[in-house]
C-alpha cells in the first residue's frame, strides 16, 4: 500500500459498510498520545503522523492528547484535533514535576489520567498510538489501557523513537516500570520510528521475545510534502528580514529549556558578511536567558533571535548550515534535507541524544560538539571551516517512515474491519433486529 493508491482499494476503506456492532461507519478513529514534559518533540513528532493519516487515503477522524500547551500555536486541518491536559515538566535531574498548577503531582497524575480515560471512552478509537511510554508518564494510562482492552475494539500501538537512552538504562527502567507486561497485556504492536541498519532496539536493549515479536520498523519521520502548521503564516524567509543573497547559519534548542549554553556562546560569534544569524531559542527557554539573547541580537544586525515559530521547515530548507541539540525532529530533519549540522547533543540526563549524534557522526552526516567543548570560538571555527554538504545515502537511511506508517496502519484497520464484520455475522438472526 501507498500514499497514492485509490481509496476504493484499501482494505481499511469504510465506504458503504454500514454499522458494524453500532460502531461508527463513516471515519476511523485514531488516537494518539504524548505525556510531552521536556520540549515538543514527542508532541510535533504525534503531529507528523497524524498529518499522514489526514492527508492519505485512509477515511479518518484524529485526536491528539498531549501536555503541551504550546499545542494551542498550531493551525489544524479538519478531521484532526487536540486535547491539551494539564502540564508536566521535568526538573534538571530529570523527575516530573507539576508545570503551572499548584496541585501535587499526584493530585496532576490523578486528574490527568481521569481526562485521558474520559477523552477516550467518548472517543472510542480504533487504533490508539502511545508515544515512548507504554504505561504513559507515571502510569497515568493505566485505566485507559485496562478499560480499552477490556472493551476490545481498539488496536493499541506503542511508538518508540529510533534511540531511548542508554541500554543499562532502559533496561532498568523497563523493569521498573513494569513495561514489558504491559506491551505484553495491552500492545498489539510496537512501531519503531527508525532503522535498525543505525541502531538496532530489540539488539541494543535485549528485549525479550515478546517485546521483538511485536516490532516493525518504519524508517525515519519525515516532512516531505506534508503541510505545515503555521497559524502565524511565516511562508517567507523575507519575513525574518533574510534577503535572497544572504547565507543563513540556524541555531535551534528545540524546547530551549537546557540550550542557554549553546545559545548564548552562538550570539556572541562575528558572523561574516553576508551572513544572517538566527537563533530559534524555544518556548521552554529561561526567560532570564532570552533577555540576554535579545540583549546580544540589538547590538548585532545580523543577528536574530525568534522564540517559538509552528512552522520551522522553511527555516530548515533555508538555512545553509545549523547548529542543533540532537533531538529526532530536528536531526533527521536536517540530514534528510542533506545540511550541513554541528551536533551539540544533551547528554543529561539521558544519552538518547548523544547515541544518535554518535551514530550519524560516524556515517559522515553530522559533526557533534561536545557541551563541554562549546564557545563562540569553536562554533566561529566549524560555520567558517570549508565543506561540502553532506548527501544520504537513501539506499542507506530508510526514510520512508511516513509512508510505512500508513501501510501499517491500513493492515491494522483492514483486520479490525474483517474481525468486526465476522462477528456481525456470527450474531444471532434475533440480536440484528
Amino acid at each position: 500500500m501507498g500514499l497514492g493508491r485509490d481509496q476504493d482499494s484499501w482494505p481499511c476503506s469504510r465506504k458503504n459498510d454500514g454499522r458494524v456492532n453500532g460502531a461508527r461507519t463513516d471515519k476511523w478513529h485514531i488516537a494518539l498520545y504524548s505525556h510531552d514534559t521536556v520540549g515538543l518533540g514527542h508532541m510535533r513528532r504525534n503531529m507528523l503522523i497524524a498529518d499522514a493519516i489526514i492527508s492519505s487515503k485512509i477515511p479518518a477522524s484524529v485526536l491528539l492528547i498531549g501536555g503541551a500547551r504550546e499545542a494551542c500555536a498550531f493551525s489544524l486541518p479538519h478531521g484532526m484535533d487536540w486535547l491539551t491536559l494539564p502540564s508536566f515538566q521535568k526538573n534538571a535531574q530529570g523527575t516530573y514535576q507539576t508545570r503551572s498548577l499548584d496541585v501535587t503531582l499526584e493530585e496532576l497524575v490523578a486528574l490527568r489520567s481521569k481526562i485521558i480515560a474520559s477523552a477516550l471512552d467518548s472517543f472510542a478509537p480504533d487504533v490508539f498510538i502511545v508515544d515512548k511510554r507504554p504505561r504513559g508518564a507515571l502510569r497515568e494510562l493505566d485505566a485507559s489501557l485496562e478499560s480499552l482492552r477490556a472493551r476490545g475494539r481498539t488496536r493499541l500501538v506503542l511508538g518508540l523513537r529510533d534511540v531511548l537512552d542508554d541500554p543499562a538504562r532502559i533496561r532498568q527502567e523497563w523493569c521498573d516500570d513494569e513495561n514489558e507486561s504491559a506491551v505484553h497485556d495491552f500492545y498489539d504492536a510496537i512501531w519503531v520510528y527508525g532503522d535498525p541498519a543505525l541502531y538496532d532496539q530489540a539488539k541494543e536493549y535485549g528485549y525479550p521475545a515478546s517485546v521483538t515479536s511485536k516490532i516493525r520498523h518504519t524508517g525515519y519521520l519525515v516532512r516531505s510534502g506534508l503541510r505545515n502548521f503555521s497559524e502565524a503564516g511565516y511562508a517567507e524567509p523575507t519575513q525574518l528580514g533574510i534577503e535572497p543573497d544572504e547565507r543563513v547559519v540556524l541555531c535551534t534548542m528545540g524546547g530551549g529549556q537546557d540550550g542557554g549554553l549553546l545559545a548564548e556562546a552562538f550570539a556572541q560569534i562575528s558572523f561574516l558578511p553576508k551572513t544572517k544569524a538566527v537563533i530559534l531559542s524555544g518556548p521552554f527557554m529561561p526567560a532570564h536567558v532570552e533577555a540576554r539573547l535579545r540583549s546580544l541580537a540589538a547590538d548585532n544586525d545580523r543577528l536574530q533571535v525568534i522564540h517559538f515559530l509552528s512552522d520551522v521547515d522553511w527555516l530548515l530548507k533555508r538555512a545553509d548550515a545549523i547548529v542543533a541539540m540532537g533531538g529526532y525532529n530536528t536531526v533527521w530533519e536536517a540530514v534528510y534535507l542533506g545540511k550541513r549540522t554541528l551536533i551539540v547533543p544533551r547528554v543529561h540526563p539521558r544519552q538518547e541524544q548523544l547515541i544518535r549524534a554518535e551514530r550519524l557522526q560516524h556515517l559522515g552526516l553530522v559533526e557533534v560538539l561536545p557541551p563541554n567543548a562549546v564557545t563562540p570560538a569553536a562554533l566561529s571555527a566549524w560555520l567558517n571551516r570549508a565543506h561540502s554538504s553532506p548527501v544520504p545515502e537513501k539506499k542507506l537511511i530508510n526514510f520512508d517512515g511516513c509512508a510505512n506508517l500508513l501501510q501499517y496502519l491500513g493492515e491494522m484497520l483492514g483486520d479490525l474491519r474483517l474481525n468486526r464484520s465476522r462477528q456481525l455475522e456470527r450474531r444471532p438472526e434475533h440480536a440484528l433486529r
